[in-house]
């Protein structure tokens, strides 16, 4: 296969608005698409096939680590047209690509759904914000909307460290650097450390991935600095647990006191397909951490807190399941899929049931008819 068809599966990927692209020998080349796996009618690539694709696509860095390490991570920018974060890697001793399409068009709050809430928070000087969910749920398209509007509305001195690179923003009112792992800085906690030194107001995290990260990243909060950082983690409580659990046990104590100072929010976020109109929908749990939630930190009594998030809807919070509950009566999305998105499926389930709704593919299957 040569670089003309690579350009064609790529174009394909942008006309189509797929989030992703799978290069798999013995399969024909496959889209995600809202959610979904489509194959393209092409020809079901070989060994071959997928050698040349990956020679096409990769950095000479990039190939180096796959032959040394199995695999590699790159990003690369198609034309004006989008990026791409190219994950390479070996399975039955052959090529797998995995590509994901990443716009060039920053999206505005309102195009994702975030909560507006989030502008003012967004604006303070100081502070941990975290944003999490499961891989692909939109984390970074989020972040990328948060960081260009702290770069459109303030004059702010904006670094990020990114695994590879995804989106690219350039200098409006605020200056922006971008250092990538392993290009211009060869560690998260690394960059984390030397970004200190370069009078920063602004730092994103990219992945707040081990224990150094995390450490690094609450300093630099504490420190006068506005952090964004993202954790694989599901639901505000979760999140705040993990962060603490990640450090050893004789130092939780001093980390609960020193997140109920720093911490801003948690956005906890999942993505699924619409079903009254071709798409994916974002779902959001949202903490703005308040005097009492802070409170509850410092306490050690994080299971309280859905509750607080539950009472703080003046201050823009909302519960995951709840926001999930707002979309299916909307008939925005289908009950199974809210069900398997929700921390409490039984209760979700139990809800769908009391209001005369139907759990399963049947009534996915009525609505897309």
């Amino acid at each position: 296969m040569s670089t003309v068809q690579i350009d064609r599966l790529l174009d394909t990927v942008i006309r189509q608005n797929a989030s992703d692209l799978h290069l798999i020998v013995g399969r024909k080349p496959t889209l995600r698409l809202h959610g979904a796996l489509r194959n393209l009618d092409t020809k079901v690539l070989d060994p071959d096939d997928c050698t040349a694709l990956m020679k096409s696509i990769t950095p000479e860095r990039a190939q180096q680590e796959l032959q040394e390490e199995g695999s590699c991570d790159f990003g690369f920018a198609y034309g004006t047209e989008a990026r791409f974060r190219v994950a390479i890697f070996r399975q039955r001793g052959n090529i797998s690509i995995a590509l994901r399409l990443i716009p060039n068009k920053l999206l505005t709050f309102e195009e994702i759904g975030l909560p507006q809430i989030v502008k003012e928070l967004i604006r303070r000087p100081r502070g941990l914000f975290i944003v999490t969910g499961p891989t692909g749920c939109g984390k970074t398209t989020s972040l990328a909307t948060m960081i260009d509007h702290v770069n459109s509305q303030l004059d702010r001195h904006i670094i990020t460290v990114e695994d590879p690179i995804e989106y690219y923003h350039y200098a409006k009112k605020s200056i922006i650097n971008q250092r990538e792992v392993g290009v211009d800085v060869p560690s998260f906690a690394e960059a984390l450390r030397r970004a200190l030194r370069a009078d920063p107001d602004v730092i994103l995290v990219g992945e707040m991935r081990d224990l150094e990260t995390i450490e690094a990243a609450i300093r630099s909060a504490e420190t006068g600095h506005l952090v964004f950082g993202t954790l694989h983690t599901t639901g505000a409580a979760g999140t705040i647990s993990r962060v603490i659990d990640a450090f050893p046990v004789n130092q939780q104590a001093q980390v609960r006191v020193q997140l109920s100072v720093s911490l801003i929010a948690v956005l906890s976020q999942v993505l699924l397909p619409r079903i009254d109109y071709p798409g994916r929908v974002a779902a959001y749990e949202f903490l703005v951490v308040t005097p009492a939630i802070a409170n509850l930190v410092r306490e050690n009594k994080t299971f309280r807190i859905d509750s607080s998030i539950q009472t703080g809807r003046k201050f823009g919070m909302q519960l995951l399941d709840d926001h999930l509950w707002q979309l299916y009566t909307e008939g925005i999305i289908a009950a199974d899929e809210m069900i398997d998105m929700g921390k409490d499926p039984g209760e979700l389930t139990e809800k769908v049931h009391r209001s005369g709704g139907r759990v399963g593919r049947t009534e996915l299957d009525e609505k897309t008819e």
